[in-house]
């Protein structure tokens, strides 16, 4: 499995991006898909996940209602719809696909079995 992640860039506060994971190698429609970021001296953590086949979507709090994963099984791609970003969203953002976990661990990184090379998002106040 291969994940290209793309959409970072720079933008300001308040403003919004849309991220995008395309997958290959194999069809994602049964998995978790992730989304996770890391910033500078920080560790990784969790931002939201999908998964496909049931529809169902899960964020962190910090993003919650401003943040929007959904997924086109057609182009085999997750996106990542950010908006009323903060400086504190700046971070590079990874995607990741898990094939073998269940609810509770989709929010560890150690869950997921491929990762994205990561896109940066740069939010300046």
């Amino acid at each position: 499995v291969q994940l290209q992640a793309s959409g970072g860039g720079l933008v300001q506060a308040g403003g919004s991006l849309r991220l995008s994971c395309a997958a290959s190698g194999r069809t994602l429609s049964s998995y978790h898909m992730g989304w996770f970021r890391q910033a500078p001296g920080k560790e990784r953590e969790f931002v939201a996940a999908v998964k496909w086949s049931a529809g169902s979507t899960y964020y962190a709090d910090s993003v919650k209602g401003r943040f929007t994963i959904s997924s086109d099984n057609t182009k085999n791609t997750v996106y990542l719809q950010m908006n009323s970003l903060k400086p504190e969203d700046t971070a590079v953002y990874y995607c990741a696909v898990a094939l073998r976990t269940i609810l509770s661990m989709i929010r560890f990184p150690s869950s997921y079995d491929y990762w994205g090379q990561g896109t940066l998002v740069t939010v300046s106040s």
